[in-house]
C-alpha cells in the first residue's frame, strides 16, 4: 500500500512582505516561503505544499498573532471565492505593496534604468467599482472547512456565486458580494428563489448538464443596466416565464437578454445574445476633464470595457499626459479594443489609428466613433504584427506616437521590432501585468529610454495592477 506523504509544517512563522500575485513570503534559514492565506505582520503556521532548493509555497492554517495594521474584511466570503484577496489590509497598504510590486518587477526583469517611479494613483471607491461581474449557478457548492463535518451541509447543492479558488466545478454560495452596486445582489437572489420554486437544475460543471449557467451584470454611470442570463439548454417554456418574471420585479433593468450555451466552456465570443427586452445594448459615458469634453460609449454583452470606469477615465487621462498630445500628431493605438483610449483622447491628437485583433472590438470602435461624430478616427481588424507592417504605416502616416495596450501576455516580439523600425519618438506602454511588460521593455531599451513610471490600481482589494510608461526615442 502507498503511503500518503505528510504536509510539513513550519510553526511560528513571521510573514514579512508581499511577494506577487496575492502572496505574501517569509525567511527561514535563507529559504524563501511563499505563503497564502496571510498578511505582512501575521504570525502564522504554514503547511508546505511544495519545496525546492531555495524557496517553498505553502498555506497559513492556524493564526498566532494578527498584524497590527489588519482591518476587518467587509466581505463574509474574503480568501475563498477568489475576488478579493486583500480586504484585511487597510487600502493604503495595498497601494504601497502594489508600488512596490511594480519597482521590484521592472527591477528585477526588466533591469533597465529606472527614473523615479510617480506614485500610485489609487482608486477614489474601494467598493461597488465594477461595472461588470459574472455569477456562476452550480449544483456543486463549495464547503468551508468548518462545514465538511457538518451532515446538514451538503456539497450537492444549487448555489449561485463564484468559483471557489482552484476548482473549476464548485461554487462559493454568495450571500452579499461588495463589488457592484445594487441591484446586482437582489438580481442574483432573485433568480436563485425563482429557481428553487419551480425546480429549475443548475448547470454541473462535470457532466455538462443544467439549465442556469451564468448571470452577467452591468451597471453604468449612465444608470443604464444590462442583464444577460445564460442557460445550458434550449427550452423556452423555463425560460421566459423567468425572464417576464425579471422583467416585471426590475423595471429598471434597461436591456434584458438571454444566451443560450450548449458548449462545454462559458465563452460568448462565439455565441449570439438575443435581446429579450430593450435595445440589446447600454451606454456608458467617460469624461476628459482636460477637454471638459463626455465621451459615449455603446456596450454589447460581449464588448470589452474597463471594469472601473471612474478609474479609467484617470487611467486614459494619465496615459494622454504620457503621450505629450498638443493636436498635431499621428498616434497609433494598438490592440485598442473598442477603441476607448482612441475615442477618449481625440480631441488632442490630429489623426489616430486603431488596430485590434478581435473583429467585433473594431466593430464596437467604429460604432462608437461614429456616436461621438469622429471624424480623425480609423480602425483596422487583425492581428497586429499583421496589420502593422512598412507598407501600414506608410498609407497611414509616420507615427508620431504609439500607445500599446496589449494583454497580460505582453506584445509580440515581431510588434517590438516594428516599433524599433518606425521609431515613433513617443511610445507609452500601458500593462495589467508589469512582469510581461518589463521583459518587452527590456528588448525596447536600447532605443528608447524609460522615462515615466505611472502605477494606477484599477482593482482594490485584490493584486492586479495596471501600469502606464512612458518611453521617449533614444
Amino acid at each position: 500500500m502507498r503511503r500518503t506523504k505528510k504536509p510539513k509544517i513550519i510553526n511560528q512563522v513571521l510573514v514579512e512582505d508581499y511577494a506577487a500575485e496575492g502572496k505574501c513570503l517569509a525567511r527561514i534559514d535563507g529559504k524563501v516561503i511563499f505563503i497564502e492565506g496571510a498578511v505582512p505582520g501575521d504570525r502564522v503556521d504554514v503547511r508546505i505544499h511544495k519545496s525546492k532548493k531555495d524557496w517553498a509555497e505553502g498555506t497559513a492554517f492556524h493564526f498566532h498573532a494578527y498584524a497590527p495594521h489588519r482591518v476587518a474584511a467587509r466581505c463574509a466570503h474574503t480568501g475563498v471565492c477568489g475576488g478579493c484577496q486583500w480586504q484585511e489590509l487597510p487600502y493604503e497598504w495595498q497601494l504601497r505593496y502594489k508600488q512596490q510590486q511594480v519597482e521590484q518587477t521592472l527591477k528585477r526583469i526588466g533591469k533597465i534604468e529606472l527614473p523615479t517611479l510617480d506614485p500610485i494613483v489609487g482608486s477614489e471607491y474601494t467598493f461597488q467599482y465594477r461595472n461588470k461581474i459574472e455569477y456562476t449557478f452550480s449544483n456543486k457548492r463549495f464547503l468551508l472547512p468548518a462545514e465538511l463535518s457538518n451532515p446538514d451541509v451538503s456539497a450537492t447543492t444549487n448555489v449561485v456565486g463564484f468559483h471557489a479558488r482552484g476548482f473549476f466545478d464548485k461554487v462559493v454560495d454568495i450571500t452579499t458580494c461588495h463589488l457592484q452596486a445594487e441591484p446586482t445582489n437582489q438580481l442574483r437572489l432573485f433568480i436563485k428563489s425563482y429557481a428553487q420554486q419551480h425546480q429549475l437544475s443548475f448547470y454541473d460543471y462535470r457532466l455538462h448538464t443544467g439549465f442556469l449557467r451564468n448571470l452577467q451584470v452591468r451597471i453604468c454611470e449612465t444608470g443604464q443596466i444590462m442583464v444577460n442570463l445564460i442557460v445550458g439548454e434550449d427550452d423556452p417554456a423555463r425560460l421566459f416565464p423567468l425572464l417576464e418574471s425579471l422583467q416585471k420585479e426590475f423595471p429598471l433593468v434597461t436591456t434584458l437578454l438571454y444566451t443560450i450555451n450548449l458548449k462545454w466552456n462559458d465563452s460568448l465570443f462565439d455565441l449570439e445574445p438575443i435581446p429579450y427586452t430593450g435595445q440589446g445594448f447600454i451606454e456608458e459615458e467617460l469624461f476628459n476633464t482636460r477637454y471638459q469634453k463626455k465621451f459615449r460609449f455603446k456596450i454589447g454583452p460581449r464588448s470589452f470595457f474597463q471594469t472601473n470606469t471612474k478609474q479609467a477615465e484617470r487611467l486614459y487621462q494619465l496615459t494622454e499626459e504620457a503621450a505629450g498630445l498638443t493636436g498635431q500628431e499621428t498616434l497609433y493605438d494598438l490592440y485598442c479594443g473598442t477603441g476607448s483610449i482612441s475615442i477618449f483622447m481625440s480631441p488632442g491628437a490630429k489623426k489616430i489609428i486603431g488596430v485590434e485583433q478581435v473583429a467585433a472590438a473594431i466593430e464596437d470602435a467604429r460604432e462608437n466613433a461614429r456616436l461621438n461624430n469622429l471624424n480623425n478616427t480609423s480602425f483596422f481588424a487583425g492581428d497586429v504584427i499583421d496589420i502593422c507592417t512598412s507598407d501600414f504605416f506608410e498609407a497611414q502616416g509616420k507615427a508620431d506616437v504609439v500607445i500599446t495596450d496589449p494583454p497580460r501576455a505582453g506584445m509580440h516580439p515581431k510588434l517590438i521590432e516594428k516599433l524599433i523600425e518606425i521609431s515613433a519618438p513617443t511610445v507609452v506602454y500601458v500593462s495589467c501585468n508589469p512582469a510581461t511588460q518589463a521583459r518587452d521593455l527590456q528588448l525596447l531599451d536600447a532605443h528608447y529610454q524609460l522615462t515615466k513610471v505611472q502605477p494606477v490600481d484599477m482593482f482594490p482589494h485584490t493584486h492586479h495592477i495596471e501600469n502606464i510608461v512612458q518611453l521617449k526615442r533614444r
